[in-house]
């Protein structure tokens, strides 16, 4: 049921089974990681919200046969159905969303329904809610945009670079609009480059590790768009989930805050398929193609902030993270 590879280690001292949890997005990667660690340490209750639209059932199944977990099939953007799932919660993890920049350069429209109205519904009925104590939510590295300073820092930003970027920004400036309007504070972590178990290379929105595992261990060459010096803070899954729970309890909390989660390392496109052409004994050239639109030349997070405030301290390395997905 469990990954004995993961979630070893406890980052809560809190009773996790005097509370009750939401995820929503909790079938897709991040959030199934999420409810994995929260069921593993006998949460009360986890709920889970998600239509299903880009998360994968398969990545919660094993779940539905504990008493403490519950399924409900919805979208973010039906403000009832975000009501009914936040009932009698005391803790929200906001994973639900529209990712990918190429998605949102395509549909815009849709991009803008689900991350902002579907955002700003949960932000709304949580800050409504007796029983909520702390949202957190995803937001995302893509918010930077066109700033070229590195490495990034939480309160120095430039002009977003895709619909995508445009609408994880909008939920900042809400959270912190509610912050000031409502008294009702919470946490934003932006998330740079995620990867790790349960994340599919099936999408046409696929991320760049899981493609590049997936034609690796197909013999295949990698496609990278652009010269492949484009560099990223490639975070293993497990460091995001230690900074969501660490972001659900940490106090006294007076703003809205956002941090950056990453690991703190940028590594280049052309590195990464080496690094994984190693593991696997493998010397294939990679093909590129032109760089794609909307796309962030270099990133680098400054992650300072989350460890001061959160205590934050990521312990798997990209290498680190690598071996357990090819092991």
């Amino acid at each position: 049921m469990f990954n004995s590879n993961l979630y070893n280690t406890c980052y809560h001292n809190e009773d996790l089974s005097k509370s009750t949890f939401l995820v929503t997005g909790g079938a897709g990667f991040i959030g199934s990681n999420i409810v994995e660690y929260l069921l593993r340490n006998n949460a009360g209750l986890v709920r889970v919200l998600d239509n299903l639209s880009t998360g994968y059932f398969d990545n919660i199944k094993t779940f539905t046969s504990l008493s403490n977990f519950e399924f409900i099939e919805g979208d973010i953007r039906d403000l009832d159905v975000c009501k009914n799932a936040i009932e009698g919660v005391n803790f929200i993890s906001h994973q639900a969303a529209l990712g990918s920049v190429p998605r949102s350069i395509i549909d815009p429209i849709m991009t803008n329904e689900v991350n902002t109205t579907g955002f700003l519904n949960i932000l709304r009925t949580a800050q409504e809610s007796n029983a909520v104590r702390r949202l957190v939510y995803a937001a995302s590295s893509s918010t930077y945009g066109d700033h070229t300073g590195l490495p990034k820092v939480e309160d120095k930003i430039g002009n977003p670079l895709s619909p995508y970027a445009v609408t994880k920004y909008v939920n900042e400036l809400y959270a912190n609009v509610f912050s000031k309007v409502y008294d009702f504070h919470t946490i934003g972590l932006r998330y740079f480059n995620v990867f790790g178990p349960k994340q599919s290379p099936d999408s046409a929105y696929a991320a760049v590790i899981p493609l590049f595992i997936r034609a690796a261990k197909q013999c295949k060459a990698a496609v990278i768009y652009g010269d492949g010096v484009t560099s990223r803070d490639f975070t293993f899954v497990e460091n995001v989930v230690q900074a969501n729970i660490k972001a659900m309890f940490v106090s006294p909390l007076l703003n809205a805050e956002v941090f950056n989660i990453a690991f703190g390392e940028k590594t280049t496109l052309n590195e990464l398929w080496q690094m994984i052409n190693y593991e696997l004994g493998l010397n294939i050239d990679p093909v590129y193609e032109v760089q794609r639109k909307g796309d962030v030349k270099h990133s680098l997070a400054d992650i300072s902030k989350a460890h001061n405030k959160l205590n934050y301290c990521p312990s798997f390395s990209l290498q680190q993270g690598l071996k357990i997905l090819l092991g």
